[in-house]
């Protein structure tokens, strides 16, 4: 009980943000997510030098490796497969 009035304000409120088209200020937007003092994107930053970067995790997954299912792979015989019968 009392659910009506309140479901009613959010069905008016849903359909008003579903069927109005606010003005936007898109340049204002851009700088207020750029941050302060700031006109370019905060992407083009160069805190970090591509050539200092260092994987962490390069030396557990080394590529000079066997494939671990290469061994499967070479015991599938083609031939067999009933799928590929054309």
């Amino acid at each position: 009980m009392g659910r009506g009035r309140a479901k009613a304000k959010q069905t008016k409120v849903a359909r008003r943000l579903k069927y109005s088209s606010p003005s936007m200020d898109l340049d204002a937007l851009r700088q207020e997510l750029s941050g302060p003092g700031s006109e370019s994107s905060a992407y083009e930053s160069d805190d970090v030098p591509e050539g200092d970067y260092e994987d962490e995790y390069g030396d557990e997954f080394d590529e000079d490796e066997d494939d671990p299912y290469a061994k499967y792979a070479a015991a599938d015989d083609d031939e067999d497969d009933p799928l590929d019968r054309r």
